[in-house]
């Protein structure tokens, strides 16, 4: 398993850079990924977001899709895509710390 450094701590990650281990997670490490992915600041709406997608991976063991965010989050799909452009299930999940969801390309 890879490491790379984020926010100076040794996080573990897969090959396409998502972490793998969801408990080295905090949100210094969050705000961090977020800048990598062109998001400058976390706003109340993108944590309402992670907050939801840690809390549902928790619970099932998976980052969860975007429908699912959309139905569970209180976020239209237009909004989710305004807070996290350009596949916003694979960025959240990545910024939560979660790793990619399933039927992510």
């Amino acid at each position: 398993m890879a490491t790379r450094e984020i926010a100076g701590k040794e996080i573990e990650v897969n090959e396409e850079g998502f972490m793998t281990n969801p408990a080295q997670w905090d949100k210094e490490i969050a705000e961090v990924i977020a800048k990598e992915e062109g998001i400058t600041e976390l706003s109340p709406a993108h944590w309402q977001v992670i907050d939801y997608c840690r809390k549902t991976a928790a619970a099932n063991g998976s980052a969860p899709t975007l429908r699912a965010i959309t139905n569970g989050a209180g976020v239209t799909t237009k909004d989710l895509f305004t807070l996290f452009p350009k596949g916003p299930a694979k960025k959240v999940a990545r910024i939560s710390g979660l790793g990619k969801p399933e039927g992510c390309v």
